[in-house]
């Protein structure tokens, strides 16, 4: 049950709703006051003597404030039970160490995001959470305690606009302390959920938007795996189950050709047995642009070399991979390279490719595989022309990777990929 839903109940005055609202509040003023004091304490002692270098380690503890506030924000309103709100969307240092952590963390928005929110609690939010506990708790609690102050001193001043001494008086604003306190709890209970709101308003809207996304891109990266695994299962099918059958049948139409004597059943068998061995040719090609079975065997560097040898352009490969790669990376560097061959010989008017690349970056740069493929073609080439590409690069971005295409019109034309991985096993 959130707050909101008990303060439409019955029983909300009974209940520990109107006691957590009040904790929550004055905790937020308490807080938001003791964030008040740091910021200016760090801005204004970093700012003195940054001069001499000592202040501008204090100014980026300043500048990082606001990620502790948050998480605390987060814990307040989540044990009050007012609320709940997501966790920061920080991304997770790529190399270990503090200065690798601090670089990221000054670098993403959420950082900015968290110590924007820090400042605001401690310029506005604590100080309407000290006045609503102030007029909605402490007023009541002054007027309801009237007749102790009257019997210790013979009166008493009631917020100090006017005085009471007598016990009729006394007794009269007790009774309106009463109504007031009553109507007090329904007002920080409306308070908290509000101060809830925004605090989820500020600091969740951005992490749910991100782990919306984070989610989407997984969904992506699991379907590809599921296309790709039934890529191979439909590889496999073929060359284990019709490739095969295939086989047996053009070996037993040649066998029969040996056993007729020339005449017309020989010729028919003639006829029969081309025709096995065209169909047998095309699922081969078929298999082979499914799911290549070098390229499972033996990586991408040699499943890019057999395309390469089958292309009806001459191609030079330059690549560097040593080492395999995850197979999802392998699979769509190859139908890159396919593809853009496809591109080369069909609209290019080229007379020579190249493809080269390798594994590049490691240590605090992102490592990953670079491919360039390049022609001496026309140029004029457009991702968006119906190339193909589109697609390709569609399925790069799913595995975070990058595409740019430059063909300048005369040429040459530039296919560069660039995609995040890390080598798994020696090849082959």
């Amino acid at each position: 049950m959130t707050v909101w839903q008990a303060l439409g109940g019955r029983g909300y005055l009974r209940s520990a709703w109107p006691w957590r609202s009040f904790a929550f509040l004055a905790g937020g003023a308490l807080f938001g006051a003791l964030v008040l004091v740091g910021i200016v304490a760090g801005v204004v002692v970093g700012a003195a003597t940054a001069v001499v270098l000592v202040g501008l380690p204090l100014l980026v503890l300043t500048a990082l404030s606001g990620i502790p506030v948050a998480a605390v924000e987060r814990w307040r309103v989540g044990s009050a039970g007012v609320g709940q709100v997501p966790a920061g969307a920080h991304r997770v240092p790529d190399a270990p160490g503090l200065a690798r952590w601090l670089a990221v963390r000054l670098k993403e928005p959420e950082t900015w995001r968290e110590l924007a929110y820090a400042v605001f609690l401690a310029l506005v939010l604590w100080p309407l959470d000290a006045l609503v506990v102030t007029f909605a708790a402490g007023v009541p609690l002054f007027l309801l305690a009237t007749p102790l102050l009257v019997a210790v001193d013979g009166e008493a001043k009631v917020v100090k606009l006017w005085t009471v001494d007598t016990w009729p008086a006394a007794f009269g604003v007790t009774l309106a302390g009463g109504v007031l306190l009553l109507v007090g709890a329904y007002v920080l209970g409306a308070a908290a959920g509000g101060r809830a709101e925004v605090a989820k308003a500020l600091l969740g809207a951005h992490a749910q938007n991100s782990a919306r996304v984070t989610e989407l891109v997984r969904s992506r990266v699991r379907l590809v795996d599921a296309f790709e695994a039934e890529r191979r299962r439909i590889e496999r099918d073929l060359h284990d189950g019709a490739q095969q059958r295939l086989v047996a049948l053009t070996m037993s139409l040649g066998l029969a050709r040996l056993d007729v004597p020339p005449g017309p059943l020989a010729d028919q068998l003639a006829q029969a047995h081309g025709e096995a061995e065209k169909a047998l040719a095309e699922l081969r090609e078929l298999i082979h642009g499914i799911h290549p079975k070098v390229l499972a065997d033996y990586g991408l560097e040699a499943a890019v070399a057999d395309a390469a040898d089958r292309s009806v352009i001459p191609v030079d490969v330059r690549l560097d991979l040593p080492r395999r790669l995850p197979q999802p990376v392998e699979s769509a560097a190859y139908f890159v390279v396919c593809e853009a061959l496809a591109n080369v010989a069909r609209h290019s008017g080229a007379s020579r490719a190249v493809v080269s690349g390798g594994v590049t970056g490691g240590g605090r740069e992102r490592e990953g595989l670079t491919l360039e493929i390049r022609d001496d073609g026309r140029g004029g080439a457009d991702l968006g022309g119906g190339t193909g590409l589109t697609g390709l690069a569609d399925r790069v971005s799913v595995l975070d990777g990058r595409l740019f295409l430059s063909s300048p019109p005369g040429g040459p034309t530039l296919l560069r990929v660039e995609i995040p991985c890390r080598p798994t096993e020696p090849c082959a």
